[in-house]
């Protein structure tokens, strides 16, 4: 990273200060004193997909988890963490699991070649395709086999949410909590909405379903 970049970050970050301020001189005082958005966000850590200026939201409207192809894993305590805190303390209304075409992880899990510790990130990954392999392996195409894989990631991470012990304790206590699947497309800036959605753990397989 040069100095002059560098600099243009915190040049950057007064400027903009200043436009919030300008347009609403309460804009961070009103944020300081809490936090109480309707949605967390389970996306990629690629820095092309912006969570917040995506969709358009502000500032204070979306609690935000990232990592390497929007992975939802029952024992990563960073993302359990998250969840919990969004869930049960801020009472999140939505949560969206958002994949994008492209994805580097997912390319990655399409192939054998080492990359260091991210492998071990990675199986995570190659499981998903394992578990559909016959479906994607008929996709002669492999662009078409990649945005396909990418789908299917998503469907199986919205699936890992609602098997939580956290959503299914949320859902036991009337609490409302949405979930969904969405893919985003880095060429046109167009998100895709799967048609992934749960509002409670009815189409889960039975031994999925937790008793409190």
């Amino acid at each position: 990273m040069s100095t002059d970049f560098y600099q243009s970050l915190l040049d950057n970050n007064k400027q903009w200060v200043q436009e919030k301020l300008n347009l609403d001189p309460e804009f961070f005082k009103r944020l300081a004193e809490g936090q109480k958005p309707p949605l967390l966000w389970i996306g990629c850590a690629d820095s092309r997909v912006p969570a917040n200026e995506i969709i358009g939201a502000q500032a204070g409207e979306v609690f935000v988890h990232r990592n390497i192809a929007n992975m939802v894993i029952h024992t990563d305590m960073n993302m359990l963490s998250v969840l919990d805190y969004a869930v049960n303390v801020l009472e999140v209304k939505h949560i969206i699991v958002c994949g994008h075409y492209g994805c580097g992880g997912v390319k990655a899990a399409m192939g054998n070649h080492s990359y260091g510790i991210i492998d071990n990130w990675i199986r995570h990954l190659k499981d998903v395709y394992r578990f559909h392999q016959k479906d994607l392996d008929a996709i002669k195409d492999e662009q078409k086999k990649f945005n396909r894989f990418v789908e299917l990631n998503v469907k199986e991470q919205v699936y890992d949410l609602a098997k939580t012990s956290i959503v299914q304790n949320a859902w036991r206590k009337g609490q409302f909590l949405a979930i969904h699947g969405w893919v985003y497309d880095l060429n046109d800036g167009i998100i895709q909405d799967l048609g992934i959605n749960f509002t409670d753990d009815d189409e889960l397989s039975e031994n999925y379903q937790l008793d409190f």
